[in-house]
């Protein structure tokens, strides 16, 4: 999936914009909508609280009524409308989590100890996360069940987990490095160790650690990130955000000023491939109205249901 913009319209807002699109995916529990992402949370009101519990409602009714283990899920955050992407945060929510029904398993930048760090966080919670609480978008994804048990036994395996997770966090993580790690990243490693068969590696300093073997195998697969063609001007912009770095990437690539990313449209794509069982529900809120639809394609922006999409009243 490439994302290109036009020369001449990469305005200061918009470099600000990109640079949120992907420094705003995982930093802190809660989603952040200023360049300051450890030092506040969007404020909701409280009706827009009571809409976003009763949404999460809906989605964990969803979640129980699939049968699954396990379900792929991923959120919006910030608008991203302008670049073509919807999601910009997944995990996995797990039935059996230990931290109570279908809640998600994630990677997430601690802002007070300056690293990443797995989080079990309900679906409310999850939900909270979103930068437009008036309106928002989850996206499910259930998995074969070989698929599925495979991943769950992965996910739910504790050493296993924190051997994927690397110690430096960078939000535009290149996904073939072994320097940082991105929430989207995380994701995509652990469905390699899923699905690839890949061992533990019991000593620390082996070369051809998790990571690697993960990255190794998601390569072989054919593996595609969301590709951002950028104007030079991101480049120094990621100067000003701690969590952007370039220092990963080819030298090709920052040469023709392209990020390649792991996002939430690049990992349905990949499970899509990998997986043709498997089956997908999107969900959104606007207001007091949810919209339920089942297949691939993605409801109307606005969340605008169309014939066969189920409305749901939140009142």
């Amino acid at each position: 999936m490439n994302l290109r913009f036009p020369a001449g319209r990469l305005t200061a807002a918009r470099v600000a914009a990109v640079a949120l699109l992907v420094a705003a995916s995982c930093v802190g529990v809660a989603q952040a909508a200023s360049l300051r992402f450890c030092d506040r949370q969007a404020k909701v009101s409280i009706d827009e609280q009571d809409a976003l519990f009763r949404f999460a409602g809906v989605v964990k009714a969803e979640l129980e009524a699939s049968g699954q283990p396990l379900a792929l899920m991923a959120r919006s955050g910030l608008d991203l409308s302008w670049f073509g992407l919807r999601y910009s945060h997944a995990g996995v929510s797990l039935q059996a989590s230990p931290n109570g029904p279908w809640s998600v398993r994630q990677l997430y930048y601690a802002c007070d100890e300056q690293r990443p760090r797995i989080f079990d966080q309900g679906v409310s919670g999850f939900l909270l996360g979103t930068d437009n609480p008036a309106e928002g978008y989850v996206s499910l994804i259930f998995l074969p069940a070989d698929a599925g048990a495979r991943l769950e036994r992965t996910a739910q395996s504790k050493p296993q987990v924190l051997e994927l997770l690397a110690a430096g966090y960078s939000a535009n993580a290149y996904p073939y490095s072994l320097r940082y790690q991105n929430c989207n990243q995380w994701v995509m490693e652990l469905l390699a160790s899923a699905w690839g068969g890949l061992p533990l590696v019991d000593e620390p300093g082996d070369a051809d650690t998790p990571r690697a073997q993960a990255q190794r195998w998601l390569k072989q697969q054919g593996y595609e990130p969301t590709a951002f063609d950028l104007l030079r001007p991101l480049m120094w912009f990621g100067a000003f955000i701690p969590w952007l770095h370039s220092d990963d990437h080819p030298a090709d690539d920052l040469a023709n000023a392209v990020y390649r990313v792991s996002m939430p449209a690049s990992i349905e794509a990949f499970v899509r491939a990998q997986a043709p069982g498997a089956t997908r529900v999107e969900l959104c809120h606007a207001g007091r109205r949810v919209v339920v639809r089942r297949g691939w394609e993605p409801i109307a922006e606005g969340c605008l249901p169309a014939e066969g999409d189920t409305v749901i009243s939140l009142d």
